[in-house]
């Protein structure tokens, strides 16, 4: 009964159109009220969420990225992006997807992604003759990258939600995947491109040559930081996150000048805005995780999917699955909270690689982010490309069957995935 009033309870809210974190917390009360459990419990988990040293990595990303993004860091990436794939056929389609992954690299965050690279491709993209709906659905199907690859501070809510998967592993695990997703969006691109006859690339001037390659480098410099500061043992993931503040703050505001220094006041309400809510949803569903450990969920979903099959490849294709279909309603960051303490014993029990389903949960949640009715990178996309949300989905499919495709590709070749951690880390 105490499992039927939990699930049917945030059924209920959800369908009420409830914010997902009074959702969680919600159901979680009424869930202790017919268990006469003290709600202090809920309050005592939600402080106990937050209360942790590495979480402190998301803030520091999130204001990395804010700067990075009010800094005219797009417009650099993008030229730096154009000396390599700028000159062929649906040339702008593809810098749009090699500009992605690189500003994914800073920003971590597909949002970001978006709304920076697509302020900026889309409208040219219209000019040089691309459909409009055809500009956003690449451009929100390659922002897709930005959760994948690190800094993705998705990735960093894995970690929390799985009890401590180590954040260089994931970092290191979700490189190899953000470049085969690279390759086989600009693969789809170059397709379409040829097919529509869309026109080549601007050649780049070689007298603008050295200042872009300066730019680009040093906006990319962001990453390195971040994951050279990790891997080098000098930093921690949160340490790193806060030497990437401090570049992003001397490179926008005294190199570039893009932005004057009061713009700041502006990049930190936005980072207090978007950190409150990351952390309010962290708090209330470590309080809705102990409910479900508490009435013994994860044990129970276990032992249905279990008894279904054995077989780790049948498993994870009807993971995959479930996540596909909740990527649909669910938002990524409730859905990374909510699914990862259920399924994760699932998938341990059948020996695989709390790293490598950490990609795949990863990459199949970013696959949501384009799909209606909550594809929140999707929305920021057809606002940017004013083209409605039908004629952008429409134009999406080519990309999304593509991204099920690495998808399943990573689901069952984990050494995509695992090669670079083992590497680097070891086994």
């Amino acid at each position: 009964m105490a499992i039927l009033i939990l699930v049917a309870s945030f059924i209920a809210l959800i369908v009420l159109r409830f914010p997902i974190s009074i959702t969680l917390a919600g159901s979680t009360l009424l869930t202790l009220m017919y268990l006469d459990v003290p709600w202090v419990v809920v309050g005592q988990r939600m402080i106990q969420g937050i209360n942790s040293f590495p979480l402190l990595t998301i803030p520091f990303f999130i204001l990395a990225g804010q700067i990075m993004s009010a800094g005219g860091m797009a417009v650099r990436l993008v030229n730096f992006a154009q000396l390599f794939v700028g000159a062929v056929r649906g040339g702008l389609a593809m810098v749009n997807c090699v500009a992605c992954m690189f500003f994914g690299n800073i920003s971590g965050s597909a949002v970001a992604d978006v709304s920076s690279i697509g302020s900026v491709l889309i409208p040219a993209m219209k000019k040089k003759g691309y459909s409009a709906d055809y500009a956003v659905a690449v451009t929100t199907s390659a922002a897709i990258q930005g959760v994948v690859v690190p800094p993705s501070h998705n990735l960093v809510l894995f970690s929390i939600a799985a009890g401590g998967v180590s954040i260089s592993s994931l970092f290191l695990g979700g490189i190899v995947p953000g470049l085969c997703l690279l390759f086989t969006l600009m693969a789809i691109s170059y397709f379409i491109a040829v097919k529509r006859n869309y026109p080549k690339g601007d050649p780049v001037k070689w007298a603008d040559v050295p200042k872009i390659v300066r730019d680009g480098f040093l906006s990319l410099l962001t990453g390195v930081i971040i994951l050279g500061g990790i891997l080098s043992g000098w930093f921690t993931a949160t340490e790193s996150g806060a030497m990437a503040c401090a570049y992003a703050f001397i490179l926008t505001f005294f190199v570039y000048r893009d932005v004057p220094l009061s713009g700041m006041y502006m990049i930190l309400k936005r980072t207090f805005r978007t950190v409150a809510m990351v952390l309010f949803l962290i708090a209330a569903s470590d309080a809705f995780g102990w409910i479900l450990a508490y009435l013994k969920i994860p044990a129970l979903v276990t032992e249905m999917f279990l008894g279904i099959s054995s077989n780790p490849y049948i498993i994870l294709l009807l993971i995959n699955v479930l996540l596909l279909i909740l990527g649909f309603p669910m938002d990524m960051a409730p859905m990374i909270l909510i699914m990862t303490p259920i399924l994760l014993p699932v998938v341990v029990a059948l020996g695989v690689d709390p790293v490598h389903f950490g990609i795949i949960m990863i990459l199949n949640c970013g696959i949501g982010l384009i799909t209606p009715p909550v594809g929140t990178v999707l929305f920021v996309g057809c606002a940017i490309g004013r083209v409605s949300v039908d004629q952008a989905t429409k134009a999406s499919w080519p990309f999304f069957f593509a991204m099920c495709g690495v998808l399943l590709i990573l689901t069952y070749v984990p050494e995509i995935t695992l090669w670079l951690p083992h590497m680097i880390n070891g086994k």
